[in-house]
């Protein structure tokens, strides 16, 4: 359905967007080891939005302000495959996708080919009431934007719970690729840098940078109702060419930069009911960030959620 443009939520008012997507999921518990939990997807998303829409703050949200500024259609598979569980004393959380279809390109005037990959893999072990992880991430990005193919892979709604996504300033925050935000570089909530107007309002982008991640970051179970959550990401551009064919701009680095972030979270409770949520980050840039926005400026954000359900 069509979102309201500030909440994110649905607005019943504007009914169904002409974009449709097709889930099958195949389970298999204990697969290879007790504990381990796999999971086969195949899932196709059918896009045929041609008019133009604006939100309801006048910026133009489908097609996005980049590239030939054109309607746009595509038609993507995907077929994943992810884990949870645990063999022996390691915790396993991983997801692999490849993205394949026909796609309307963004800055070159045909039909390109959708070649994407990605990949997200967790690592943890618990010692009592610590628990350390290591987190590793890959979206391909596109070398060459005006060529037969698209090769960023983007997703059709992200909403990361990983490496301290829920915590960490690039996940949290919006930041703007163009003036005004009309085009974000990696939008709220979002890990995947997909060049898109909104995550709620606009289209898969597959000519886009992609990104690369490693990061480590641990747990404290100080109290059965508190949790001190530490992360240390360090991102990268998987390619900068989108970048530098969209600013009109020489050589952009790879390097976006270092994030850290704390979190204290208390569940009064004990269950899920309240949950409340404390947290900091700062983004301290690489030469990449420096080349797109100048200066060498460290951003920072505090946050403060509240949950309670019923």
């Amino acid at each position: 359905m069509e979102k309201d443009t500030n909440s994110g939520l649905n607005d019943i008012d504007q009914g169904l967007r002409d974009d449709d997507t097709f889930v099958a999921n195949y389970y298999w518990q204990d697969f290879g080891f007790l504990g381990l939990t796999s999971q086969v997807t195949l899932v196709y998303n059918r896009n045929r939005e041609t008019d133009f829409y604006f939100d309801n703050n006048g910026f133009i949200a489908r097609p996005a302000s980049l590239g030939r500024e054109t309607p746009r259609e595509y038609s993507v598979y995907y077929l994943g495959y992810n884990v949870d569980g645990k063999i022996d004393w390691l915790n396993i959380t991983g997801s692999f996708y490849y993205a394949y279809g026909d796609n309307d390109a963004v800055f070159a005037d045909r039909e390109t080919k959708v070649r994407a990959g990605f990949a997200a893999l967790e690592l943890s072990r618990d010692f009592d009431w610590i628990r350390p992880r290591l987190s590793l991430l890959w979206a391909s990005g596109d070398d060459d934007p005006m060529d037969g193919e698209s090769n960023g892979f983007d997703a059709i709604f992200e909403n990361p719970i990983f490496a301290g996504a829920d915590t960490s300033y690039w996940v949290r925050q919006n930041v703007p690729f163009v003036g005004g935000g009309g085009v974000t570089l990696a939008g709220r909530n979002s890990i995947l840098p997909s060049l898109r107007s909104s995550k709620e309002l606009g289209q898969s982008n597959f000519d886009n940078p992609g990104i690369r991640l490693i990061g480590i970051g641990a747990d404290f179970d100080l109290t059965p109702q508190q949790r001190l959550s530490f992360n240390i990401n360090h991102y990268w551009f998987d390619d900068t060419a989108v970048l530098e064919l969209a600013r009109n701009q020489g050589s952009i680095d790879n390097d976006i930069g270092t994030d850290v972030s704390v979190a204290w979270i208390w569940r009064p409770f004990m269950t899920q009911n309240a949950v409340i949520r404390l947290s900091g980050a700062v983004l301290d840039p690489g030469q990449g960030m420096e080349d797109l926005y100048g200066g060498n400026d460290q951003y920072y954000s505090v946050l403060g959620n509240i949950i309670f359900t019923y």
